[in-house]
């Protein structure tokens, strides 16, 4: 397989309360990094990919030691720019049985935020790319990120790239007079593949369906139309994933996926998550497996469910990242669910 995927986006500083403590119930934090894009390019190269992760990060000791951590894994970072700034943080309070989980941001003014058109290579970035991958969030933090965001996928088609975008939507992000609607409807014309949950489709991009996320169970007809919907609205689009989520409390969650493209509309395996341990990422797990799906499975359906799959595996993991090995996933993809010590 042959051929680099490149992804672009924040990462930042994660600062996460101890176990399930409330923020500063305690003087301690867990230290990390994480961000959407940065998540997908770790999950690619753990499957032995070729991944790249583009972003800029402030030239001091703590940008300095996120571009380790990311290098650490194998990812390619010869395109990540540094400038003078700051980085983003974002601080994560841990929920448990009916109170949810909390995330607070301070990431105004980040290096990125202030990164405009030119400031990246992309000819550099996308030397012997075949996929670019982006998310709705790097769009929602500053009018300049946002043109980034527009000229980096206008570019990754021009060369002819596999584009997929998460088009998650941070309504604590949409700050700068643009709407997320006004920004990603017009993105989504570069995208081929699209990933969302039900919010992402309705609030990013206007897509209306009827869907009912509080009661505890999902009807997945709902699904069916809103992926059809999606294809008929984006007509660019070849493949729409969605993740199907039922949140039952904030440590029990029923987790699947679906998906629909010209061979019709596909769902996958549901697995039951009875005991949370980190729910964030689960949709960057998600959109990494499926791109390493989508380029090595023939079946749609099987690269459907080694998404699933992995992302499923992601909530027992704590931190942003996803370290787990295709074996595992496969494993689990098999239908052992088993969680047997291995010796």
């Amino acid at each position: 397989m042959s051929g680099t995927i490149v992804t672009f986006g924040e990462i930042m500083l994660r600062l996460k309360t101890r176990e399930f403590e409330r923020f500063m119930q305690s003087p301690m934090f867990e230290a990390t990094f994480g961000g959407g894009e940065g998540n997908v390019a770790v999950s690619l190269a753990n499957y032995g990919l070729d991944a790249r992760f583009v972003t800029v990060l402030p030239d001091n000791e703590i940008g300095r030691a996120c571009l380790g951590e990311v290098r650490r894994f194998g990812v390619d970072t010869s395109s990540i720019v540094l400038k003078p700034g700051r980085m983003g943080i974002y601080f994560l309070e841990t929920g448990s049985n009916m109170r949810g989980s909390n995330v607070l941001y301070d990431r105004a003014d980040s290096a990125i935020c202030k990164a405009k058109p030119g400031d990246i290579d992309w000819d550099k970035a996308f030397a012997g790319a075949r996929w670019f991958h982006i998310s709705g969030i790097t769009p929602a933090l500053s009018t300049s990120a946002m043109e980034l965001s527009m000229e980096s996928v206008k570019q990754a088609k021009a060369k002819g790239l596999t584009v997929s975008c998460d088009f998650n939507y941070r309504g604590k992000l949409w700050k700068y007079g643009k709407t997320a609607i006004e920004v990603m409807t017009e993105l989504v014309k570069f995208v081929d593949v699209g990933i969302a949950n039900e919010e992402d489709c309705q609030k990013s991009l206007g897509v209306q369906i009827p869907v009912d996320v509080t009661s505890g169970a999902l009807d997945t007809a709902h699904y069916e139309a809103l992926t059809a919907r999606m294809l008929e609205v984006f007509p660019n689009l070849s493949t729409m994933a969605i993740t199907l989520r039922e949140s039952r409390s904030a440590d029990i969650n029923g987790w699947s996926g679906c998906l629909r493209d010209a061979g019709g509309f596909r769902l996958s395996r549901k697995y039951d998550v009875t005991d949370m341990v980190d729910r964030v990422g689960g949709g960057d797990s998600f959109a990494g497996g499926l791109i390493y799906g989508m380029l090595t499975y023939t079946d749609m359906q099987d690269a459907l469910e080694f998404a699933v799959a992995a992302s499923a595996l992601k909530h027992t993991i704590s931190g942003d990242l996803n370290r787990v090995t295709v074996a595992e996933v496969t494993k689990l993809k098999g239908g052992d669910t088993s969680g047997r010590v291995q010796r």
